[in-house]
C-alpha cells in the first residue's frame, strides 16, 4: 500500500474540503505516518474518513475532526501543549511538528508505552507521554499554552482549566443530550474563559470523563 499517497489523499479529500487551511496543520498531517499508530491489522484502513479503534473503547480521532481541533487551537512554534487522551500518540506526533513541546497524557499504560515507543522510533524528541489519570492533567508541567482532548468529555474539570496559561486555548469535545458531541474552543483571559463552538461530531467519551449519574429512587 502506498501510504504516502494515502496521506496526500487524506489531506486533499478529507481535511482541505472541510475548511482547514492552516498550512502548519496540513503539512504536519501530510508528514506524520498515521499507519504507524494503528494496530497492524488496521494499517490498511489507517486513512479512512472515520475514527479508528486502537484499543477497547479507545479511538484515534477522525482526521477531519483532529485537523479542525488543531486549527482552532491557533498553534504557534513556541507553544507548550497538553494532549489529553493521546492513546497511541498520533495527535502528539502531529503536534510535535508544529509546536515547541508536547506532553501527551494517557491513562492506559499499554497505550502510553506504545505511544512512547512509536514516537521514539520516528525520532520525535520534543514530546513525552505521561501515564496518569486523564482528569488530573499534568500539573507539574503547567501552565500550558494549549490543551486539547482526544475524545469527548461531559465537562472540563477545574483541575485542568487551571493548567491553562493566561491567553491560552483549550479545545474540547463536550457530550450533551444529543448523540453528537460539540467541539468548542475556550480562551483564557485571567480568570475568565470565553467559549466558541466549532462543529458537532460523533466522538467516543474518554475514560474518567463520563457524565455523573444523578441520584434516583
Amino acid at each position: 500500500m502506498d501510504y504516502a499517497l494515502s496521506r496526500f489523499n487524506m489531506v486533499e479529500g478529507q481535511i482541505k474540503t472541510n475548511r482547514v487551511t492552516d498550512p502548519y496543520v496540513l503539512d504536519a498531517m501530510t508528514e506524520v505516518p498515521r499507519e504507524a499508530f494503528v494496530p497492524t491489522s488496521k494499517k490498511g484502513i489507517a486513512y479512512i474518513d472515520d475514527a479508528i479503534e486502537v484499543a477497547r473503547g479507545r479511538y484515534m480521532l477522525e482526521p477531519m475532526v483532529l485537523a479542525r481541533i488543531l486549527e482552532a487551537a491557533e498553534l504557534s512554534e513556541d507553544d507548550i501543549v497538553l494532549d489529553i487522551g493521546c492513546n497511541t500518540g498520533y495527535s502528539t506526533a502531529v503536534l510535535s511538528k508544529i509546536v515547541s513541546t508536547v506532553v501527551g497524557l494517557e491513562s492506559d499504560k499499554d497505550l502510553a508505552d506504545c505511544a512512547t515507543k512509536t514516537l521514539e522510533k520516528l525520532g520525535v524528541d520534543n514530546a513525552v507521554v505521561v501515564n496518569a489519570p486523564l482528569q488530573d492533567g499534568v500539573a507539574k508541567q503547567a501552565p500550558f499554552n494549549v490543551i486539547i482532548f482526544n475524545g469527548a468529555v461531559s465537562e472540563v474539570p477545574d483541575s485542568i482549566k487551571n493548567q491553562l496559561a493566561d491567553g491560552g486555548r483549550l479545545v474540547v469535545i463536550t457530550t450533551g443530550k444529543s448523540t453528537m458531541a460539540t467541539v468548542s474552543v475556550y480562551t483564557r483571559n485571567n480568570e475568565v474563559f470565553s467559549k466558541r463552538d466549532l462543529l458537532e461530531a460523533g466522538v467516543a467519551t474518554l475514560p474518567g470523563f463520563e457524565a455523573k449519574k444523578g441520584f434516583s429512587f
